[in-house]
């Protein structure tokens, strides 16, 4: 069925599962759980504590996008949300942060790709072209190359982009699937067997370092960020099919997977291999957990594990451009942003100029990470707005039914305050203490000021009370009742 908008209700609840799944699953699962040992000296053996105590905030924050999309299945999810609720200001600033974070984001994906492919060619015994992946010239355009091609399916519609992204999907997680089958099969033992044969020497069992509240908040904060992309369903809230019920039940599924396999993931590994192991050899360089296991695997599994990374980073890709493009489709559509980016393609019923400007953002993205050789601020910056984000997701929940108590009216998900109250304030206070803490050690830690994450998410917001303050204004000398746009729902 066509919408007044010229998107339509194609995307069923596989799709949007998908869309929320690839979000949140990329290599940082291969990276994060390991290399936290260098980044918070004395997480040692509870890494897996961290990401439970993660999950809980997380899972909050889900439960309120769920509540809102259930109220109002509409294109560039937390925009609506977030301006019906609370202000349309607050709307348009903090999904302005998020859309420059996850379009810096996907640059930052597309250029971490090629290495993965680069390591899995080396392990595979291709050593030309592991070494012709190392050129820069070629790395820039083989990620050029994978964010435009996926821009391109991006643009033709919801049928092709379901059917790339489910089976790329389903390779990740049977090859995400080897490492949790070799990490449970084998033991400690087999490891340190494994390493000693190869001639390195193991460091001395040891206690860990004691650790502290503010340490163990710092690692919960840190793991928090891989739970980060569930949001992207609530963005195709347009194109959902039966959206009251399938825009809720998608984020439960992404959310209880992608949590379940983070810890079956991370468990695996470090059942595997000592964490006196990973943590030494995090404080002298980048561990992964391929490096880990690759003692214990013969070459072809280790190449398998690597081509599992880079698929969960091919995934990002098309979900993470479909969140975007929404969110910039959405402002048009309010008219707080130039109406060009609301345009919808005829054929293929996407919004093709969001997608094209998003596409070309996240270009920026690439060249950037690929000139200052350093891709973990945009990662940082990401953070920041999407912590900032779910805060205002649970406040929305909570102020909504007395600015728009009929759109309240149409939520299905915990219909009754009771409970749902309590939850959100809970969600607000964990959330509202990890924005803290994250802050803190961003501003503690920047070499120079101007390098901070904090400081260019502030610019950011800055730069879109700006832009606000121009296209609102552009509205009311033309005659628009803002008040009466932000009261209803957006047509569909």
């Amino acid at each position: 069925m066509q919408q007044e908008t010229g998107l339509t209700r194609q995307m069923g609840l596989l799709g949007l599962a998908a869309t929320g799944i690839c979000s949140m699953l990329g290599a940082a699962i291969n990276v994060i759980p390991f290399s936290i040992q260098r980044t918070i000296p004395g997480i040692g053996p509870h890494v897996l504590a961290a990401y439970l105590v993660a999950a809980v905030p997380a899972a909050l924050a889900a439960l309120a996008y769920a509540i809102l999309a259930s109220a109002m299945p509409r294109a560039g999810g937390s925009y609506v949300y977030a301006s019906r609720a609370i202000g349309p200001y607050w709307g348009f600033a903090a999904s302005f942060s998020q859309w420059f974070g996850l379009s810096i984001a996907i640059g930052v994906v597309a250029y971490l790709l090629i290495p993965f492919l680069r390591d899995a060619a080396s392990t595979a015994g291709w050593t030309e072209g592991a070494a012709l992946l190392e050129t820069g010239a070629i790395r820039v355009a083989l990620a050029l190359a994978f964010l435009w091609t996926f821009v391109g399916i991006n643009l033709r519609g919801i049928p092709l982009y379901v059917a790339t992204l489910v089976p790329l999907m389903i390779l990740m997680f049977a090859l995400g699937g080897v490492v949790i089958v070799a990490g449970f099969w084998f033991d400690q033992n087999d490891f340190t067997r494994a390493v000693m044969a190869s001639g390195v020497t193991l460091p001395a069992e040891a206690d860990p370092p004691p650790l502290t509240l503010p340490g163990f908040l710092a690692a919960t904060t840190l793991l928090f960020s891989s739970f980060i992309g569930f949001d992207s369903i609530a963005q195709a809230g347009g194109e959902a099919r039966n959206p009251e019920r399938s825009l809720p039940l998608a984020i439960a599924i992404a959310i209880v997977t992608v949590g379940s396999f983070y810890l079956l993931f991370t468990g695996a590994v470090y059942h595997a291999v000592p964490w006196t192991y990973v943590a030494a050899q995090a404080a002298e360089r980048d561990v992964t957990a391929p490096g880990l296991l690759g003692y214990l695997l013969p070459p072809a599994a280790t190449a398998a594990i690597l081509l599992g990374a880079a698929v969960a980073l091919i995934n990002d890709l098309p979900a993470m451009l479909l969140a975007v493009s929404r969110l910039m489709f959405a402002w048009g559509e309010d008219g707080v942003f130039p109406k060009a980016v609301a345009r919808v393609h005829d054929r293929w019923h996407t919004p093709h100029v969001a997608i094209l400007a998003s596409g070309v953002t996240a270009s920026l993205g690439i060249l950037g990470s690929h000139l200052a050789g350093d891709f973990f601020l945009g990662v940082d910056i990401l953070v920041t707005a999407m912590l900032v984000n779910f805060i205002l997701m649970a406040l929305s929940v909570l102020l909504l039914p007395r600015r728009n108590p009929a759109i309240a009216a149409r939520a299905k998900v915990l219909a009754g305050r009771r409970l749902r109250t309590p939850l959100m304030l809970s969600c607000t206070a964990m959330l509202a203490v990890l924005l803290g803490v994250h802050t803190f050690r961003d501003l503690s830690g920047a070499e120079a000021w101007y390098l901070s994450s904090t400081v260019i998410w502030t610019a950011v917001m800055a730069l879109a009370t700006l832009l606000y303050g121009i296209e609102t204004r552009r509205l009311r000398r033309s005659g628009v009742d803002l008040r009466a746009v932000f009261s209803t729902l957006p047509p569909e």
